[in-house]
């Protein structure tokens, strides 16, 4: 007869019929699980200058175990999946802001090897870096700034030989010029100055010019503290004639204005020894005989208080000398005042008589659209 053992024993073959059971696992002191206290279970060391996360279930990763040796689940092994419409790393998916970024303390390399963009607000040389700058000028053009006259007529001058430059006789156009070089005219050096523009309202007994060998009153006596630049009246008044005039060191825009196939208008105010009747009135209208050309002017009709009929106002492109005065005395009248209140879109506006002013840049602007 067999002795039955102490304890709680089990026949045999019962386990085998049931199942048997793993042994319980005691919590170790760091919160691991272990067979024994004498058989702890080791880990092994974190790689150099990387964290090990704890294997334990915490709060905030939720992992149990490692794979590796990393801290970081395999994947399909208790590793969460990616989000959903989060393209798995090298598929789509930028890299990490850290990679391709230098280490801490790396020397910078030059720019065009591995470094984008060079240092900041220095733009690579040959990529929005100015190069040399030009500071040349044409010939023709120089001339033309100068005050002398237009550019085309610059090109004439200059293929008759009659500008020197540094002592050299230029007759090549489109030759280009530096500002310090010397550039004469005859005898006469030639300046490039800044482009004035001045408007005198003329009074009576000034001569339209710059220099009278008779030393009498001229214009350029009433604009002489306009500017420091030399300045020339654009076309011609009479002395005895009042009115808008001109002035300026523009030898292209002189040119512009007084030539008439630009058809710059001049208005003028002109007072008569007697009354002018319709018929003459009509005949100037029609166009009256200058030496070999027709005049017609662009308006004409009375401009005095109603039933004064000695005051006429007369628009005009032609640019022929006293031109106003030679019409009516072809129809027996003598011009006792002659006004010219507008020229070339430019009015006596605020601007009383025997003084000047500047244009305006809108004003110059317009001009040179003429």
């Amino acid at each position: 007869m067999m002795k039955q053992s102490k304890g709680n024993k089990r026949p045999a073959g019962e386990g085998a019929r049931k199942g048997r059971q793993a042994p319980v696992r005691k919590a170790g002191p760091q919160g691991r699980e272990s067979a024994g206290p004498d058989k702890t279970r080791q880990r092994p060391a974190a790689a150099p200058g990387r964290r090990t996360p704890s294997g334990a279930t915490g709060p905030s990763t939720g992992r149990t175990g490692t794979a590796g040796g990393t801290g970081r689940p395999a994947a399909g092994k208790g590793r969460p999946a990616a989000a959903p419409g989060r393209p798995a790393a090298g598929r789509g998916r930028p890299a990490a802001a850290s990679e391709g970024r230098p280490a801490a303390g790396a020397r910078r390399p030059p720019a065009g090897k591995g470094r984008p963009f060079p240092a900041k607000g220095r733009p690579a040389a040959g990529k929005g870096r100015p190069g040399p700058v030009d500071d040349t000028i044409r010939l023709n053009r120089y001339i033309a700034n100068a005050g002398v006259c237009s550019r085309r007529e610059a090109d004439v001058l200059i293929t008759a030989g009659a500008i020197t430059v540094n002592g050299k006789v230029i007759t090549e156009l489109g030759t280009k010029i530096h500002p310090g070089d010397t550039v004469l005219y005859g005898k006469q050096r030639l300046v490039n100055e800044k482009k004035v523009y001045v408007l005198l309202n003329k009074p009576k007994d000034y001569i339209t010019t710059s220099d009278d060998p008779q030393e009498r009153k001229t214009v350029l006596e009433l604009v002489q503290n306009a500017c420091r630049e030399r300045i020339y009246p654009v076309g011609r008044l009479d002395r005895n004639t009042t009115g808008l005039l001109l002035l300026t060191n523009d030898g292209e825009m002189t040119k512009r204005l007084t030539h008439p196939k630009h058809g710059v208008k001049k208005l003028y105010h002109v007072q008569l020894d007697k009354k002018v009747t319709r018929s003459d009135l009509e005949k100037i209208a029609e166009g009256v005989r200058l030496d070999d050309t027709v005049v017609v002017p662009d308006q004409v009709a009375w401009a005095g208080p109603e039933g004064q009929k000695n005051e006429v106002g007369i628009e005009l492109h032609s640019g022929q000398n006293r031109v106003v005065r030679r019409i009516f005395e072809q129809l027996g009248y003598q011009v006792v005042k002659l006004d010219r209140v507008s020229f070339a879109g430019l009015t006596k506006k605020d601007l009383p008589r025997g003084k000047w002013r500047h244009l305006t840049e809108k004003e110059i602007s317009f001009l040179k659209m003429l």
